[in-house]
């Protein structure tokens, strides 16, 4: 087991690189936190950027932080490779394939509401998602359980996620319980070189916050109903513990009860073309900015609504490096790590629950399970059950 604490062959990819890669990502980014399988692929197996430690540190550090964790993720593999201008750089090229699809799908629905439409030629990648995410769930369940103390933790983390408890109590027991179930285990300590090699974000993160703070003082002179939209967005993304689903809530709460910003019905066709295109399903954000201010308000919707977790992780990553010495907070770690199987395995279900099963839809989630466990690239399983979907459905 030993060499998965190995060093690979570091790489430094270029920012264009970098860029390139996580636009490709978020182009096939169906199924929320499961495309963090496939980061994992491309940073750790393919490329060899990062060690299974490192990345396996970045998915607890997301699940700790509030925000969509796949993107986070993207975010996270930048961060250590170029710093902060490599995180700003992946997060965008991972995130800029779902506002530009979900800012097309807007303006078509404002115009004409054809969700219908749009809803029967995606119909056949509701089962490929489904697919996708339970992939994901094996993946993960591969390396993070690896003896029955782990599958207890994940077992308790999936039934707790399905009463919806709060994430942050989720995280806190799947934490607790493995520090108890693993006490007398011994912890193998990391390599000094992983202590050390986060690049310093202080300078970069004041800047960015500096500016973000003059960029709203500003835009308040002209538009003070932007603002107060994005001050909400920037509210529900701090409040986002359990990656992006946890915003949906918070979200029909905001607009819908407590401004009437947008009617239910609405809200939810919004919601409904989050989950039909890449990226997380908080991208309903830009659907509400767009159908409040149009492609202005989309803008300013979507960036609030990402910002503020990528600048918390930018903030917190170094620390986060910097415990990893201690095995106790290992171990702890270890629970976050087990509790992201449990999500997965409960939002494999969630999913699954809303899909029309039949016989064709059965056909494309194996189909797509098969190819995925095959190591076919993402990418093309997607667009091939796109094509049969609308040549069979």
């Amino acid at each position: 087991m030993h060499d998965a604490h190995q060093q690979p062959t570091r790489r430094s990819p270029s920012l264009a690189r970098l860029f390139i890669s996580f636009l490709r990502l978020g182009i096939t980014a169906f199924g929320g936190p499961a495309m963090i399988a496939h980061i994992r692929e491309l940073a750790v197996e393919k490329e060899r950027w990062l060690d299974k430690e490192t990345f396996r540190d970045g998915v607890a550090l997301c699940q700790t932080v509030p925000g969509a964790t796949a993107m986070q993720m993207a975010a996270y593999v930048g961060l250590w490779l170029r710093g902060v201008r490599g995180a700003a750089i992946s997060y965008l090229g991972f995130g800029l394939p779902a506002f530009f699809l979900m800012t097309l799908l807007s303006a078509l629905y404002s115009r004409s509401h054809a969700l219908p439409l749009v809803v029967a030629a995606f119909s056949g990648l509701q089962a490929i998602i489904v697919a996708i995410v339970a992939h994901a769930t094996i993946s993960f369940g591969r390396s993070s359980l690896a003896n029955w103390r782990n599958t207890v933790v994940a077992l308790m983390a999936a039934g707790l996620f399905w009463v919806a408890a709060h994430p942050i109590l989720i995280l806190i027991l799947a934490a607790a319980l493995s520090l108890l179930l693993n006490g007398g285990q011994p912890v193998i300590p990391q390599a000094e070189s992983r202590r050390t090699n986060m690049p310093s974000t202080t300078m970069p993160l004041f800047f960015l916050l500096a500016a973000t703070t003059a960029g709203l003082t500003l835009l308040a002179f002209f538009r003070y109903d932007l603002v107060q939209m994005a001050l909400l967005m920037i509210k529900i993304d701090l409040m986002a513990f359990g990656g992006g689903f946890a915003s949906v809530p918070l979200l029909f709460h905001e607009i819908v009860e407590a401004r009437s910003w947008l009617d239910a019905q609405t809200f939810l066709d919004g919601i409904a073309l989050g989950q039909l295109t890449p990226g997380p399903i908080v991208i309903t954000a830009t659907f509400i900015g767009y159908l409040l201010h149009g492609l202005t308000g989309a803008l300013i919707s979507t960036m609030a609504i990402f910002l503020p977790s990528l600048l918390l992780l930018i903030g917190t990553a170094p620390y986060f490096a910097q415990m990893q010495s201690s095995s106790r907070f290992r171990q702890a770690i270890n629970g976050i790590l087990c509790s992201f199987v449990g999500l997965l395995c409960t939002v494999t279900i969630r999913l699954a629950l809303h899909v029309h099963w039949d016989w064709l839809h059965l056909l494309f989630a194996a189909a797509a399970l098969g190819a995925l466990l095959r190591k076919v690239d993402i990418l093309w399983v997607v667009i091939a059950g796109a094509a049969a979907s609308m040549l069979l459905l």
